[in-house]
């Protein structure tokens, strides 16, 4: 099997007896692999080593036993292409492919897939400890890895001269029909890689949905993200799901949360006295940050009061909350104590009397009636009339 990118060498030794070939070839191979694992791989592997990172060395290393079995394996896989060389041996040129020159091609193709698929899944293990920013890291690394067993498979077939192309049709076919019976897994697959290269979120991250859920991300999976609520029930959201809805995320850019309180107070309060009296409670409470600094607003003129609104900032979104109680709490005991008026929405209820009138009942008497116990009402029994003059005797 020819090669383009080899040919002009192959010419080069086209018109060298064999013996003469084959001895520079295989020389040239043997020699060419001695310097690159003695001198140059081994002085790359102590430069690496002295570096900031490992990320240089984990490469240099995976490469030097792919590099060293090219340059070794190169000369016998080009003395079954030459000529002069094939036209001297016992047994035919196709033999001598069959038995030499695939072998050592698929050697060297083996080797580069495997140093490919170590090199990532190395680096891998090396970021994916380094922050929830590659989380998701194990994920590409398998994809990597089957894709490429997928491609050294292929190469494989196609130098030992197997045709792929019904395997390709079957692959298409059998590709639809799975993409049919599983198109829920495949979106929510790819709906996580959407998501992680979109840095929607990481994990320890507080998030709202639009349907209402809310909660911590605990784990990011391939099929799902689990959030855990404040009151600890773990929830499982495909990530197909999440990709399509509205993500609200409370921790990003920063993980600080502002608290709105909104306060009223009574028309007629000194509100300088009001404002200095909550933003000292505001910032008396352990959970509201020092700075930005805790500050009043007073938003509108309200139908029962005045309207206010304590603005603040906690370290996380899961204070918020306690934080909002701890502060509600604490402004009703300090303004009951200091005589300050909260107000809240009152009705007068005026009731006007109905005279009596023709054909008006006295709703008053009626009630009245309607209260009193039935004493045994019967029906009225007609009588016959009286002659005159009759009576008892």
């Amino acid at each position: 099997m020819n090669s383009h990118l080899l040919q002009p060498l192959v010419d080069l030794f086209a018109a060298v007896p064999a013996w003469q070939a084959t001895l520079l070839l295989v020389g040239f191979s043997l020699v060419l692999a001695f310097v690159l694992e003695f001198v140059v791989l081994r002085s790359l592997l102590q430069y690496t080593s002295r570096t900031k990172t490992d990320y240089d060395y984990i490469v240099v290393s995976e490469l030097r036993l792919p590099v060293v079995l090219t340059a070794g394996l190169a000369g016998v896989y080009l003395l079954t292409q030459i000529p002069s060389v094939t036209e001297y041996v016992l047994v035919t040129s196709d033999q001598l492919d069959t038995f030499f020159g695939k072998p050592s091609l698929s050697v060297i193709v083996l080797a580069w897939a495997f140093a490919a698929n170590r090199i990532i899944n190395r680096l891998v293990e090396e970021v994916k400890d380094k922050g929830s920013r590659f989380d998701f890291a194990p994920v590409l690394s398998n994809v990597w890895t089957l894709v490429v067993v997928i491609g050294t498979i292929g190469v494989l077939l196609s130098i030992w001269e197997y045709s792929i192309a019904p395997l390709l049709g079957a692959a298409g076919i059998a590709g639809i029909a799975i993409g049919f019976a599983a198109r829920d897994t495949v979106a929510n697959f790819f709906g996580g890689i959407a998501l992680y290269f979109d840095d929607t979120y990481k994990l320890g991250d507080y998030i709202e949905l639009d349907s209402g859920e809310s909660g911590t991300v605990v784990k990011v999976g391939i099929r799902s993200t689990t959030l855990l609520t404040r009151d600890e029930i773990l929830i499982v959201v495909p990530n197909s799901a999440l990709n399509a809805a509205k993500v609200i995320n409370q921790s990003a850019p920063q993980r600080r949360r502002r608290v709105k309180v909104p306060i009223g107070v009574a028309y007629g309060t000194d509100i300088d006295a009001f404002e200095e009296l909550v933003e000292e409670i505001a910032a008396e409470e352990q959970l509201v940050m020092d700075s930005p600094k805790p500050r009043m607003r007073f938003r509108n003129f309200g139908p029962s009061g005045l309207e206010y609104e304590l603005l603040g900032w906690v370290g996380s979104p899961t204070r918020a909350a306690k934080a909002r109680h701890k502060l509600n709490r604490e402004i009703y005991k300090r303004l009951n104590a200091a005589d300050i008026e909260i107000p809240f929405p009152q009705q007068d209820v005026h009731l006007r009397g109905v005279d009596s009138g023709p054909g008006v009942v006295d709703r008053e008497a009626s009630e009245r009636a309607d209260s009193r116990p039935d004493i045994g009402v019967t029906d009225p029994v007609e009588r016959p009339a009286e002659k005159p003059g009759s009576g008892d005797d």
